[in-house]
């Protein structure tokens, strides 16, 4: 076959006739040639197999290399929770900070430790009973050592546990006692903010992760955001300015102990944006142990209840001002209207009373610097409760505020069953209406801004817009220069703070029974203020549970002697914080700035 190799014959003709010549055997040369042939056929045989072999060989060396190296990795890295393929998903523990609005830290993540024990695993189960009893406290011998007894294969100890108490659970020496690595939410700045922030607990759990979950305020509001992957750990930003609230806080309570109040609340927000600076609600508490909720009794006796968001109160003659604004903008009266104030204003068994006799009219002005009840009611009843109701409602006093926060998704204003002559009289100077803290602070910013609606909200806004007008910016000016009125010579007069040109109103509404009816001697007593009067940057309100003055021979529990004050210093202490210079107020109108150049 052409191509073909050749192959030697066994009997090559050349070598037989050369060997008869010789006188040789010629089956010898076959012999030899097929021994050969046989040789080198082996030889090859043998190549093949070692070739074979050494492949074989690298390749089991590779795959011990490669096995090898992947255990090196595993014993290196840091351990992680096991999971089934289909079933289950890694547990998330990382969750983003929340900051003010400075960007300092109001919410951060520690790395701590878990301890949990696996009886089988433990040598001596009296002595780690006895030995972490003396390490924790709360914890009893007896009883942990009866759960280690029971046959349970694995039991939590402690959620969490600081470095120290790791290194004493150590020192125990317990090969049972064991720990786990984690992930906790840390409030730096303890009780301020409290309110806000809410509180972050433990959701799914394992031995090497737990989930981190909000409970309450932003954190839970914002739950998902926080823990969104997607977002690369970007913080929360708030509005909140953490020295102002930290201001807010101190002056708060300092004034809440010595009006002898039993709670307090505090809100300051910016007029034009709804951004709220500080929110204070006392007594409050630490979300770095936060307490349990009640279980019985008035849930608002709990530090967990947020008295400026979620409590609602008849807030008196603080609502006195819608009245006026209505009044104006409807072309019903002007601040030089005289009202009439003869008085008592009858209807029916009901008799409106003011605090004292200022004669048979006021101007519109007075009847705010004065707080006349029986003037505001009469210019109520002139409007008709038709229009209150809806003016009422376009400054957010019938449904919730609508503030970042969950505890105040259902803090609704109490309205009266039936919107009567007599409501409107009564709601036109505060009561028979129950509203937060917070919404008296966004109706006082839509009316003062100038006349349009604000939204409050507890996230820095960039670019607020503007929101839906209200009241004709003319009528907003006049508001802002009755309510300087009654700081300058009314019943705030308490609340003046040099360089501020503060303006706002007093409010003192009798505390209603939870029964029916009101209390004698318990007030709520209400300050809601604005600073600079001419140009309202900021709203401040603050309100007092229960106040009541001491200093004097008799005590004092009105608005103008027990709030007042408190919120004048929490002014005086916030204005420059908030980077407010004084201004000097000159009677033709002018303000200046001082400086100190």
């Amino acid at each position: 076959m052409i191509g073909a190799p050749l192959r030697t014959p066994l009997r090559p003709l050349a070598s037989i006739l050369s060997a008869r010549e010789k006188g040789e055997n010629p089956d010898l040369i076959e012999a030899e040639n097929l021994r050969r042939r046989h040789e080198e056929m082996r030889d090859r045989d043998r190549l093949r197999a070692e070739t074979r072999l050494t492949v074989l060989g690298l390749g089991f060396l590779a795959a011990f290399a490669v096995v090898g190296g992947k255990m090196t990795e595993m014993a290196a890295s840091p351990p992680f929770e096991p999971r089934e393929d289909g079933y289950t998903t890694t547990i998330q523990a990382q969750r983003a900070d929340i900051v003010d609005r400075n960007g300092n830290v109001l919410a951060t993540n520690l790395i701590t430790n878990s301890l949990y024990a696996q009886p089988p695993l433990m040598i001596d189960k009296a002595a780690a009973a006895k030995g972490l009893a003396a390490v924790f406290p709360e914890m009893k011998a007896d009883d942990l050592l009866r759960r280690f007894s029971s046959g349970s294969k694995f039991i939590w100890l402690k959620r969490k546990i600081s470095p120290e108490q790791m290194q004493a659970v150590h020192d125990i020496g317990e090969p049972g006692l064991l720990f786990g690595p984690r992930e906790m939410r840390l409030y730096p700045n303890g009780q301020l903010a409290a309110h806000v922030l809410g509180g972050a607990g433990f959701g799914r759990e394992g031995v090497h992760a737990a989930e981190i979950i909000g409970v309450a305020g932003v954190e839970h509001r914002f739950d998902e955001y926080l823990r969104d992957p997607a977002r690369q750990g970007a913080p929360l930003q708030l509005s909140i300015d953490l020295t102002v609230q930290a201001a807010t806080r101190r002056v708060l309570y300092g004034g809440m102990k010595l009006m002898n109040a039993k709670g307090a609340a505090a809100v300051l927000m910016d007029v034009r944006s709804g951004e709220i600076l500080s929110l204070v609600s006392l007594p409050d508490f630490d979300p770095n142990d936060r307490p349990r909720p009640l279980t019985s009794g008035d849930a608002s006796d709990s530090p967990l209840f947020n008295r400026a968001a979620q409590g609602l109160y008849e807030l008196g003659s603080t609502f006195k001002i819608f009245t006026a604004a209505l009044a104006m903008d409807q072309g019903i009266a002007t601040p030089d209207t005289m009202i009439d104030i003869s008085g008592p204003l009858v209807w029916g068994k009901y008799r409106i009373r003011d605090f004292h006799n200022y004669g048979k009219a006021l101007s519109l002005t007075d009847v705010i610097v004065k707080s006349s009840n029986i003037g505001t009611a009469r210019l109520a009843g002139a409007i008709g409760g038709g229009k209150q109701q809806t003016f009422l409602d376009s400054i957010g006093l019938f449904a919730p505020s609508g503030v970042e926060l969950p505890e105040a998704a259902n803090a609704r204003p109490l309205l009266p069953p039936r919107w009567s002559e007599l409501s409107t009289m009564t709601i036109s100077y505060g009561h028979g209406l129950a509203a937060s803290p917070l919404h008296l602070a966004t109706a006082y910013a839509s009316l003062l801004n100038g006349g349009t609606r604000v939204e409050p909200t507890l996230l820095k806004t960039p670019a607020p817009s503007q929101g839906k007008r209200i009241i004709s910016e003319a009528v907003s000016v006049e508001l802002r220069k009755m309510l300087r009125q009654v700081v300058v010579r009314g019943t705030a007069s308490m609340a003046e703070v040099k360089g501020y040109q503060v303006g706002g109103k007093t409010g003192t509404a009798d505390k209603p029974k939870p029964g029916g009816g009101y209390y004698d001697k318990k007030v709520i007593a209400t300050f809601a203020g604005i600073f600079p009067a001419h140009d309202p940057k900021y709203v401040l309100v603050v309100t007092l549970d229960e106040p009541e003055d001491t200093s004097g021979p008799e005590p004092r529990r009105t608005a103008g002697w027990t709030t007042v004050p408190v919120a004048a210093e929490i002014i005086r202490r916030a204005a420059p914080l908030l980077g407010m210079r004084p201004e000097i107020e000159s009677p033709d109108g002018m303000n200046y700035t001082l400086s100190k150049y």
